[in-house]
């Protein structure tokens, strides 16, 4: 099949998808654009329900899925679906991954990330890519203001939202859960009473991070075992949330490298 209407339904309800998450609740579909991306779902077992490419449009001669599987569009129809500023011609639907808190498998000793009430999706995606290339077991939404299948959210992600383990819970839900499972909470936070350096980051840990604007809650500040900070020298007294994220994560993988010799 070869599309090349702007009005055909395939290529609306792409768009749909892309732009509403109610519309990806709904429809329990998200949409996963790049040949990397879509490469990188297939691999971890996901199944996508179309896959649609603009040979005009492509890098390579090769093709990410069958090519019986795949639907070709016009370029001005690939345009219209896609949410890059420059697309590689390869666009898919997937299902949404649906994880429980329960679903989650945790490492010896666990190493996990909280994402609470984070925002921008270009954010959430960083620090999913960043606990994807550190070892984190998990990274768990709390309370989210943007969802885990923001177009955005995969793009930044470079795809690793369908390969790290994630879950998506209350807080209140999540703190009951850490702490059934003997996991510390170390909060980040620009003032919190240790510094990175001389923080004792070793066993069971959860490396928790607040929203853009407003940092952690109350919540969270009361229950975290430990508060730390990152050391700020310049004229701004915080980093990103990604930013901050990757620092603390990175101090937790050298401290464990250098009491046990690796990962």
């Amino acid at each position: 099949m070869h599309i090349v209407s702007l009005q055909n339904e395939r290529v609306k309800q792409v768009v749909r998808l892309r732009d509403s998450a109610r519309q990806r609740r709904r429809e329990r579909l998200m949409v996963v654009e790049g040949r990397d991306e879509i490469s990188l779902a297939l691999g971890s077992g996901a199944k996508p329900t179309s896959v649609y490419c603009a040979p005009d449009l492509t890098q390579s001669s090769g093709t990410v899925i069958e090519p019986a599987s795949v639907t070709t569009v016009a370029e001005p129809v690939f345009r219209k679906m896609s949410y890059r500023a420059s697309p590689d011609g390869w666009l898919a639907v997937f299902p949404i991954p649906e994880r429980m808190l329960s679903d989650v498998h945790l490492g010896v000793p666990p190493f996990l990330v909280i994402a609470e009430t984070v925002e921008k999706p270009g954010n959430l995606g960083a620090v999913l890519r960043t606990a994807d290339a550190a070892g984190v077991n998990a990274v768990v939404v709390c309370d989210p203001q943007t969802d885990l299948s923001n177009p955005n959210v995969v793009r930044a992600s470079r795809g690793t939202v369908f390969t790290m383990q994630t879950a998506q819970a209350p807080s209140s839900d999540v703190i009951a859960w850490l702490r059934a499972n003997g996991i510390r909470i170390v909060a980040a936070c620009p003032d919190g009473a240790t510094e990175l350096g001389s923080a004792d980051l070793g066993g069971p840990v959860a490396v928790v991070v607040g929203g853009e604007h407003e940092g952690l809650s109350e919540k969270w500040l009361a229950e975290a075992d430990m508060r730390v900070s990152i050391p700020m020298v310049g004229c701004v007294n915080s980093l990103n949330v990604s930013v901050a994220a990757a620092v603390i994560v990175y101090e937790v993988v050298r401290q464990r490298r250098s009491s046990t010799g690796r990962l």
